[in-house]
């Protein structure tokens, strides 16, 4: 079936963009706000809304699969491509990208994704936000077509094997660290609490005193609010690197203060993303690979998330390779097209490394209902409740989507 024409809307996403390196210099909020200069590229705020395009493919027959550009809260930095804002990226999809759609014949999923993937600029792949909202309207258009979930077009596709199964979901609390772990606890969430900890003064502490009490604090109020002995969530904490700062990145402290939390989560699971920053990707790999390595040799079972740094397929399979980690949170919007969290996501489960299929608080109700089919088709170890992070919205749009998606595959 051809495409016979390709409109564009510019929109919001679900939450907004933050100038991560100015925050992490020590800015206080104001409000919701963070008054002060940006020092990240193209920043015109510390945090500013974030942005969106739709892209709405319409068929010869008259349905329209939608997909939208999104990029991630913390964009420009870590690797990642620059700040996506719709009035400066609508006029270059209209110039460089409906042009090569339209009138194309659509075929396979795989096909056509790859296909937008190497659509260049002067030599330049396309920002990567476009790349992942032109490939989830195009994986909406496949499954239009053949009547198919799009979680059943990805496993026919990729040949996978075995029965869906429901996913495990991670939710973040944003800033209400608190409130939001109590709505965490009473629709009994895989995993939490997230916890936003990106600034060491206000939030971890200088020797990291604040996480030790906030993770007692979580683990504390779970055994209190839980209703029953059978909700036993993982805690996953986000520390963008935090660590290195703290302990100069001397590994062995990090280890022992690494193991000291782990009492503090007892009886429950504890995950940390991006405990450590190398500043580059190869040096990131060598830092987490020593650091995974003294941790088993200490008998600490803390698990290793790798996020910065992280954001290629190339990157993923760098860091599984070399088992830098114990799980990779597969950062959707920063791959670009959807083909390479798919193959990101099944190359972790091959090589038996945690399969997170993340993304950001910075996208929308159509990227997370797609990436949720993903998530479900690969056979992901966690994936994001996104967007936004009030916690009820993002969980209710991934949380319902997938259950919509076994319960219409299950009848198939």
């Amino acid at each position: 079936m051809k495409i016979v024409d390709v409109y564009l809307s510019p929109g919001y996403t679900g939450f907004y963009y933050d100038d991560q390196e100015a925050i992490k210099k020590g800015l206080k909020q104001d409000g919701f706000t963070y008054p002060g200069h940006p020092v990240t590229q193209n920043f015109k705020e510390v945090r500013q809304a974030g942005e969106s395009i739709s892209v709405m493919i319409v068929l010869e027959d008259g349905q329209v699969a939608i997909g939208d550009c999104v990029t991630v809260q913390y964009s420009g930095i870590g690797g990642r491509d620059s700040l996506f804002l719709a009035k400066d990226f609508i006029p270059i999809i209209e110039k460089h990208v409906s042009p090569k759609l339209i009138g194309k014949n659509i075929t396979s999923f795989k096909e056509m994704a790859h296909f937008v993937e190497n659509i260049r600029i002067n030599n330049r792949k396309l920002h990567s936000a476009i790349r992942y909202g032109v490939t989830q309207s195009i994986l909406s258009a496949v499954s239009l077509i053949q009547k198919k979930t799009m979680a059943e077009v990805i496993k026919e596709e990729y040949n996978i094997k075995g029965e869906f199964t429901k996913i495990p979901i991670d939710a973040q609390t944003g800033d209400e660290r608190y409130i939001n772990v109590d709505k965490m606890i009473l629709k009994e969430i895989d995993s939490l609490p997230h916890g936003l900890l990106n600034n060491i003064k206000q939030k971890i502490g200088k020797n990291g005193e604040k996480l030790k009490d906030y993770v007692k604090w979580v683990r504390d109020r779970i055994l209190k609010l839980r209703t029953s002995t059978n909700y036993n969530p993982s805690l996953l904490f986000d520390v963008y690197g935090a660590l290195s700062t703290i302990f100069r990145n001397e590994i062995d402290s990090i280890v022992e203060y690494m193991g000291e939390l782990e009492k503090l989560a007892d009886p429950f699971k504890l995950r940390l993303e991006s405990p450590i920053d190398g500043g580059s990707r190869d040096k990131q790999i060598e830092l987490l690979k020593t650091l995974r390595l003294k941790l088993k040799e200490n008998n600490i079972h803390v698990e290793i998330i790798a996020d910065e740094w992280c954001n290629t397929l190339e990157d993923i399979k760098l860091f599984v390779d070399q088992k830098a980690v114990d799980m990779v949170q597969i950062k959707s919007p920063d791959l670009g097209s959807l083909h390479n969290t798919i193959e990101a996501l099944l190359y972790c489960k091959k090589n038996e490394i945690g399969a997170y299929c993340g993304g950001s608080c910075n996208e929308t109700d159509i990227s997370a209902q797609i990436t949720t089919n993903i998530a479900i088709a690969c056979g992901a170890d966690l994936c994001q409740a996104k967007p936004g992070m009030g916690v009820d919205e993002g969980f209710m749009i991934v949380y319902n989507e997938m259950n919509r998606t076994l319960t219409l595959s299950n009848k198939n």
